[in-house]
């Protein structure tokens, strides 16, 4: 996707743009103030009436049905950001021959900004003894590059969640992590889910309302860029897919709780299996890239398309962009934070509710006052 058919798309998502106050960007965790991690608010945006409503997070057993079915984000958070003296390197995803995406960030006085530098063959030194050398530059912001050791180990050692400046300090790892977060790989958290507790999930199921994982690995985000989101890694397991498969027979709703569980599943979906190349790679199955059928599902429709609705365990790599042109197929809701203008998840947003409520629930979450990004408020969309 091209910079100006990207811009075009971006700008169509929503008719009124917005400017965000900066006091209603959430500078820490909710439990930092002294309540839990589920102590956020829930607008909650019903497509059927077109309501717009305000809750606790902790209503949401009561705001979904018996039978419903969240289907969540397991991957957990790595200390994906190196600094050095001046630089910051964000490791941002692991490619199957073992070198990585990253990002060189220039550090300033509160966070890091681009750094538009660097050469391929590059060695850059960096804490703990280790180096790291640029291959080649893959994307305009990420190259590929191979650290002389393991890099999950040494980022246990040396690395720090990624912060941007809004967030005002380091905070351990352990504020980036979710409850459902059991397979590490994220450069930066799965958000969504980070206000669920272990008592808010046993609420739920006592309900009857299953709770089911996917796996995507979220590479790097910058929120000064207006740009398409690279392509991930990802995996539906063959559980997970029957048991969408099975709560839409029985005419239970499919909540995701994420966009990135949005675009596991819906990449799941699509009639060729969603195949992509790894990022900046070759075409074809794993390990070059692509997406693997699993044992039990496959991607590729056997005989003609995937019927409306269907999906088949899958992984590999998405680069899928949902829009309002081609909308879902599995998902019908979503739990996700609250997005800035311009940006993909406006877009999926768009695809899942219609652009009309989501600007007048955008509206009301400014007029309310809640608050935005990874540690802010969370925002239920219901078709």
């Amino acid at each position: 996707m091209s910079a100006g058919t990207w811009s075009g798309l971006a700008a169509d998502v929503m008719t009124e743009d917005f400017t965000l106050p900066g006091e209603l960007e959430a500078r820490e965790p909710p439990e930092a103030r002294g309540p839990s991690r589920d102590a956020v608010r829930l607008l909650v945006s019903h497509g059927g009436t077109g309501e717009v409503g305000h809750h606790a997070f902790t209503e949401l057993p009561g705001l979904l049905r018996p039978g419903d079915l969240l289907v969540v984000n397991n991957s957990a958070t790595l200390p994906a950001a190196v600094r050095l003296d001046r630089l910051a390197v964000h490791f941002s995803t692991e490619l199957e021959d073992g070198t990585w995406l990253v990002e060189l960030r220039r550090r300033t006085a509160s966070a890091t900004e681009p750094f538009t530098g660097g050469a391929g063959g590059e060695w850059l030194p960096l804490p703990g003894g280790a180096t790291l050398r640029l291959l080649e530059r893959r994307t305009p912001r990420l190259w590929r590059a191979r650290l002389d050791r393991p890099v999950p180990a040494y980022l246990g050692r040396n690395g720090v969640p990624i912060r941007y400046s809004y967030v005002e300090r380091d905070w351990p790892l352990e504020a980036y992590q979710t409850v459902f977060g059991v397979v590490p790989g994220s450069a930066e958290m799965p958000s969504a889910g980070r206000p669920f507790t272990s008592d808010l999930v046993t609420a739920l199921v006592s309900r009857g309302i299953g709770v089911t994982p996917i796996t995507l690995h979220t590479g790097v985000a910058s929120p000064e860029k207006d740009e398409p989101p690279y392509p991930e890694r990802f995996e539906v397991p063959e559980t997970t897919a029957r048991q969408v498969a099975l709560t839409r027979e029985a005419g239970g709703r499919v909540i995701a709780v994420g966009t990135t569980v949005v675009r596991a599943l819906e990449t799941a979906a699509l009639p060729d299996g969603g195949a992509v190349p790894e990022p900046g790679g070759a075409a074809g199955p794993l390990p070059g890239g692509g997406t693997e059928a699993l044992p039990g599902g496959g991607t590729g429709a056997p005989e003609g398309a995937v019927p409306t609705g269907g999906i088949r365990a899958a992984r590999g790599w998405t680069s899928h962009v949902i829009t309002p042109s081609a909308g879902v197929r599995v998902v019908d809701g979503l739990i996700t934070g609250l997005h800035e203008p311009r940006s993909s998840h406006l877009l999926m947003l768009s695809a899942i509710t219609g652009g009309e409520l989501l600007s007048r629930s955008y509206a009301e979450a400014l007029r309310e006052g809640y608050l935005w990004h990874e540690f802010g408020d969370l925002h239920l969309i219901l078709r």
